[in-house]
């Protein structure tokens, strides 16, 4: 399981012209499921993604999680994470079968949840539009 979280100051996804989900300080977290992932690892990459310390502290330093911070969480699914490019010049989709990111997806939403952020989500499979400004620039990209 795979995400790439972006410290921003503002996101939102909309989908057919409809803001969807939407935040503020927070973290966007595209999230990508492969083949073998369950819920074993999206348990651990939302503590990962909660826990991880990339907001400033009172000395400007990246000290604080997305928690300590009073930070929102914007997940976003992203089979392209989990494409593989090793070969040639275009993508092989080789994630895990759509029923079952679309439960994985769900479920690392709702441990984000059950933790006391505040989380939105896009569309799954949908074809969305994701705004964002991007603090910092700060770019991480988790995997377990």
């Amino acid at each position: 399981m795979i995400a790439l979280i972006q410290r921003v100051s503002e996101a939102n996804v909309v989908v057919d012209g409809k803001v969807v989900g939407e935040i503020g300080k927070g973290l966007l977290v595209l999230l990508g499921v492969e083949k073998g992932d369950d819920d074993k690892k999206a348990h651990r990459l939302h503590e990962k993604v909660l826990g991880y310390r990339i907001f400033g502290d009172e000395n400007d330093k990246m000290n604080l999680n997305v928690q300590q911070a009073g930070g929102e969480v914007l997940v976003v699914s992203q089979f392209t994470l989990a494409a593989d490019t090793n070969k040639g010049m275009r993508p092989s989709f080789n994630g895990a079968p759509p029923a079952e990111a679309d439960r994985l997806y769900n479920v690392f939403s709702q441990h984000c949840r059950d933790s006391g952020v505040r989380t939105e989500n896009g569309v799954f499979a949908a074809d969305m539009k994701v705004s964002l400004v991007n603090d910092g620039p700060v770019t991480f990209w988790l995997q377990v």
